[in-house]
Order: structure tokens, then sequence, then C-alpha cells
């Protein structure tokens, strides 16, 4: 999930460097968006199975509750705001909307990626 993060948070500094192109009146670079689109994909599926797979190690290895954990809750949200940007990511690609809301949601995730990776420390055996 380390490895999740840290491309997570690459992908994200992609998307600022789009942005302030935008700002600036520039068109989008083709390469950051392609590179953006080709890492964004996997990365928040990896992101989403981690917690799937974290959900099933707490109950079926530790016999904990799900959500039994600050960690576990922080990553159901997690694993739920990356599935809105995710979504507002495929209208943003087909042109359907305006990336200021993905951008925003983007960032919001990843720090609640972190803050969920920082709450897992304590669960460490």
């Amino acid at each position: 999930m380390t490895i999740c993060l840290a491309a997570l948070f690459y992908v994200m500094r992609i998307g600022f460097n789009m942005r302030r192109r935008r700002l600036e009146g520039q068109p989008p670079d083709p390469s950051l968006v392609q590179l953006h689109l080709r890492l964004a994909k996997p990365f928040v599926l990896f992101a989403v199975l981690g917690f799937v797979g974290g959900a099933a190690s707490a109950v079926y290895l530790r016999d904990w509750g799900v959500l039994g954990t600050f960690h576990g809750v922080v990553g159901l949200v997690v694993v739920a705001v990356y599935s809105v940007t995710a979504f507002l990511g495929r209208q943003v690609e087909r042109g359907e909307r305006e990336p200021v809301l993905h951008g925003f949601l983007g960032l919001v995730s990843t720090l609640l990626a972190a803050l969920a990776a920082v709450a897992g420390f304590v669960l460490l055996p």
C-alpha cells in the first residue's frame, strides 16, 4: 500500500501540473494527460483492492470488526472518495465535465489516504 500511496501522490502531482497549465490559459500537455490516466486508473484500483484485502485480514486473521479501527473507517472514506473521483475523472476524460471537482476530490482523497496510512501504523504487529 505504501507504493500505491506514493504512486497516487505522483498522479496528484501530475494533476497539479495540468491544473497550473489550465489556469495559465495553456492547453493541457497530452503527454501529462496520458501519464495521469495511465497511472491513476490502476493505482486507484489497487487502493480499493487494498481496502478489501485489509478488511478481509481484519475479519479473518485478526478477529476484528471491518470498521473496528480508525484506520478502517478512514480507509472506507478513502475508497468512497477515490471512487467518486474516478467516476468524475471518467467524465472529464470524455469531455462531459470540467476537471475542478475531480481535482479537488483527488487532493482530498490522497490526503485522506495518507491519514489512513499513518493511522495504520499503530496496527502493525
